[in-house]
């Protein structure tokens, strides 16, 4: 499954860095997510709860960052288990660029997934996940503006 897209954030570039990299930030933005540790400056684990169609399944996962370019942007790399429901697995390249009036965050995401995951069908998977990716950038940018 591969999704695209953009995201036009109202402030500057180094702010959304910063929020970018706040695991705090991630927490309250990723929906589902129930817990989250930066275990070094490019690892983080986290425990999301997610529903797809009719499978609900807790997943424990670890990210990694690389590519590291303070403000441009960065690639994460992660896989997470949820038990019988399988595993969800991939990437994403997100780079940010200056924009009038604020920032746009491009992603590019690369994901796979496993056990009764794979089962429901890749529609509604895809589906959800746009969903997902909407509810989060939605998030972001609210929580991202709010900052000082």
């Amino acid at each position: 499954m591969d999704i695209k897209g953009e995201q036009f954030i109202p402030v500057p570039r180094p702010q959304v860095w910063a929020a970018l990299n706040d695991v705090e930030v991630l927490k309250q933005a990723i929906p589902g997510c129930d817990s989250m540790t930066r275990l070094s400056d490019t690892e983080i684990e986290a425990t999301v709860t997610a529903k797809v169609g009719p499978v609900k399944a807790t997943f424990k996962g670890q990210v990694t960052l690389s590519d590291l370019d303070p403000p441009n942007g960065y690639s994460i790399h992660g896989e997470g288990k949820g038990g019988v429901a399988g595993f969800a697995k991939g990437g994403a390249k997100v780079r940010l660029a200056d924009a009038p009036g604020g920032t746009t965050l491009r992603y590019d995401v690369d994901a796979a997934v496993g056990g009764k995951l794979a089962q429901i069908g890749a529609r509604l998977i895809e589906g959800t996940a746009r969903k997902l990716a909407d509810e989060f950038f939605a998030a972001f940018t609210r929580i991202a503006t709010e900052r000082p």
